[in-house]
């Protein structure tokens, strides 16, 4: 895989989400953030609200190994390692736009602790592709989420990184009193009530 990006119809969608969170307090966050590609679009338009800050997650290691909930034969070009680029790839495309620096922290998202993260997060993109990735950034994101807040998974439709969807899935049997969700091309997005 030399390049990857999320489609633009993607990413309008995550633009207008992100747009419908402008008055609720918080932070933004992204879970997974590979080359800065969608990071870049984030922060372009959180210009317009200055107030609002922008951290990244990634490993910059590439994939993490698969377990058995992200196995599926279509997937099968997503190994360890792959989608592995560095911080300083992002950094630079940052400045390279005159956007303001995000907050960038290099871990997997396991690793990370609340010192990591913002109090307080009104929009988390999650595009961290497995099970446990999804799973993880799900726990480590609404402990912190506002009312009104909203969380976008990428890949929820895509047959080959199957994961993202049983995570979603579970996460909303166990919250759907808690939260609203509908589906936007292969996104799941989750709204707290």
């Amino acid at each position: 895989m030399k390049d990857y990006q999320i489609p633009t119809r993607e990413t309008d969608i995550i633009v207008a989400e992100l747009q419908k969170t402008a008055d609720i307090a918080g932070d933004v966050v992204e879970f997974g953030c590979y080359a800065g590609d969608t990071s870049v679009i984030l922060a372009a338009e959180l210009k317009n609200n200055p107030d609002k800050w922008l951290y990244l997650y990634d490993s910059f290691e590439g994939l993490p190994e698969k377990t058995a909930a992200d196995e599926a034969p279509q997937g099968w070009r997503f190994q360890a390692g792959e989608l592995r680029v560095s911080e300083d790839t992002v950094a630079h495309k940052f400045k390279k736009l005159s956007l303001p620096d995000p907050v960038i922290k290099k871990a997997w998202f396991n690793e990370l602790t609340d010192d990591d993260l913002p109090s307080s997060i009104s929009f988390a993109l999650l595009d961290g592709d497995f099970y446990e990735s999804i799973k993880v950034s799900l726990e480590k994101v609404v402990p912190r989420l506002n009312p009104g807040g909203i969380i976008v998974v990428h890949d929820y439709r895509n047959p080959a990184l199957p994961g993202s969807a049983k995570a979603v899935n579970e996460f909303m049997d166990a919250h759907a009193d808690e939260y609203d969700f509908r589906l936007a091309a292969t996104l799941a997005i989750l709204v707290k009530k």
